[in-house]
């Protein structure tokens, strides 16, 4: 059994700085590969390369198109787990064009890995990655300095690269940022300890992602908030284990005929039986009368748990709507100053109408102004755009037809979250990060 909990990670930099490599090496040497796999490997090895051995990268690089361009273009989820912990990895894109990769598989990450290519230092798409792992609330970074054989193993390249993107973070809210020089080729300092560094004293990458500290990131510290996605009623849909779904009439749990249950996934904070609580944007107070689970009704139930919550009184309670303790509630808000990542070819202007996506409620949203424009090399705010394009990070106001529920997104992730959505063709077109709201 593992002594620490479940650590989801990804990892990120420029293009051929070895991200799939490195994850390769994480399952090839802690034996995570099937025989199967590993056979389909090294003859894909041997026809991409005359001289032999096992290219690590295939591993990961599962689609057609990413094998023959020899570049990671999906973000590839993999699963491996160690006698101390379990693990999630998602391996992002390192090109520009596919950031809106990068923001997927970041966007859930308890910790993020930024490569960097000890040969070329830090490049504009190595620092885009790390503000983007700051701007995601991700607390802890990992700076991997790689291909540390091409530069002779040396203490002063690592020394510097280190320097200057700790002077790039310095700024940024990250909680914590560690640095390992390693060589995902050869494996130096990834599971096994290197012996061409004697110099460097801290831990491997794998006795670090082991041994990093989720507990301060738990969601039971923060404040309560359930948003309401299902409402439940006899013969309509049941909280069926860690989701929401409709059974056969055969397999429903018999439930009382004046049964009336509040489904959703618990988001942060802890519901307790008896509780007071209050319901937005209703603004109604009443108590928590049961809390019930696929093993049965509890007294107690803490984020991320999918739950249904009985209530005392008969409210109009309906999705979308948000359950939290009254001494510590959200913003209730039409009015959003939020930081996004714009992630379509087609250009954000003022005045544009898209679609937002916040918790378990949907809304219009119209785009009041474009504030500024981050430069990811710098940092510094570019005002008087015209319009946000591809790939730009940057701060925008935005009013919605109906009320959300919102936390500054440094301190819910959650509810201080959303994504931006193109009516015209359903395509998720923006994340964003609410700074603040009124």
């Amino acid at each position: 059994m593992s002594a620490y909990g479940l650590l989801r990670f990804t990892t990120a930099g420029s293009v051929d700085d070895g991200k799939s490599t490195l994850i390769g090496r994480l399952l090839y040497d802690t034996k995570q590969v099937l025989e199967d796999q590993l056979v389909q490997v090294a003859e894909a090895s041997r026809r991409r390369s005359s001289e032999g051995g096992l290219d690590l990268a295939l591993i990961t690089d599962g689609l057609r198109a990413e094998r023959e361009q020899g570049i990671t273009i999906d973000v590839a989820y993999r699963y491996f787990a160690t006698d101390r912990r379990r693990f999630i990895i998602a391996d992002v894109p390192g090109h520009k064009q596919y950031t809106r990769n990068m923001v997927t598989g970041a966007s859930t990450a308890d910790l993020s890995i930024v490569l960097i290519d000890a040969r070329k230092g830090v490049l504009e798409q190595s620092k885009r990655h790390a503000y983007i792992s700051a701007l995601l609330g991700i607390p802890h970074l990992v700076v991997c300095v790689n291909k540390m054989d091409l530069v002779g193993y040396s203490e002063e390249t690592f020394t510097r690269i280190v320097a200057e993107i700790r002077e790039f973070l310095a700024p940024l809210p990250v909680r914590e940022v560690s640095a390992i020089p390693i060589s995902a080729l050869n494996g130096d300092n990834v599971v096994d300890r290197s012996v061409e560094m004697p110099w460097y004293g801290g831990p491997t990458l794998l006795e670090h992602l082991e041994t990093v500290d989720l507990e301060a990131d738990g969601l039971a510290d923060t404040p309560t908030r359930f948003p309401v996605q299902w409402v439940i009623r006899p013969g309509a849909a049941v909280s069926w284990g860690d989701g929401v779904s409709v059974p056969d009439a055969a397999d429903a749990r018999p439930i009382d005929a004046d049964y009336r249950g509040y489904a959703g996934q618990l988001a942060s904070g802890v519901l307790r039986t008896g509780d007071e609580v209050l319901v937005l944007p209703g603004g109604q107070r009443t108590r928590i009368a049961a809390i019930d689970t696929y093993d049965g009704e509890r007294d107690e139930a803490s984020a991320p748990l999918s739950v249904t919550v009985r209530l005392e009184d008969d409210l109009d309670v309906s999705r979308g709507d948000l359950i939290c303790v009254p001494d510590d509630a959200p913003v209730v808000a039409r009015e959003l100053d939020a930081t996004i990542c714009w992630m379509s070819e087609r250009p954000l202007c003022v005045g544009d109408r898209l679609v937002i996506k916040h918790t378990t409620r949907t809304a219009q949203a119209i785009v009041v102004a474009l504030e500024e424009r981050v430069n990811v090399e710098t940092l510094a705010g570019e005002r008087d755009m015209a319009a946000f394009g591809l790939n730009d990070i940057g701060r925008v106001r935005l009013r919605t037809s109906a009320p959300l529920m919102c936390d500054p997104y440094r301190r819910s992730r959650v509810t201080g979250g959303f994504v931006l959505i193109d009516e015209a063709d359903n395509r998720t077109v923006a994340a964003g990060m609410i700074e603040d709201a009124r």
